[in-house]
């Protein structure tokens, strides 16, 4: 199934912004972030088709699946 993956932040970092990639049925956001070797620590808000969602969700196919770290600031 194809998912497309916003990352914003620090993920972006060495990675991209915006991509399409394929996951097999059952994929869940756990999974995606852990294949993208994202830190866990500073995952802050995770959005599924703008809702937000957690790590045990499943991605359904042409699902977009938005990763923001935690914010920052004074």
């Amino acid at each position: 199934m194809k998912i497309t993956l916003k990352l914003v932040g620090v993920f972006c970092i060495g990675r991209f912004k915006k991509d399409v990639q394929e996951y097999p049925i059952g994929t869940k956001v756990g999974d995606v972030v852990d294949h993208l070797q994202l830190p866990k620590d500073v995952l802050g808000i995770i959005l599924i088709n703008g809702a937000h969602a957690e790590e045990q969700d499943i991605l359904k196919d042409g699902d977009t699946l938005s990763l923001l770290p935690m914010l920052d600031g004074g």
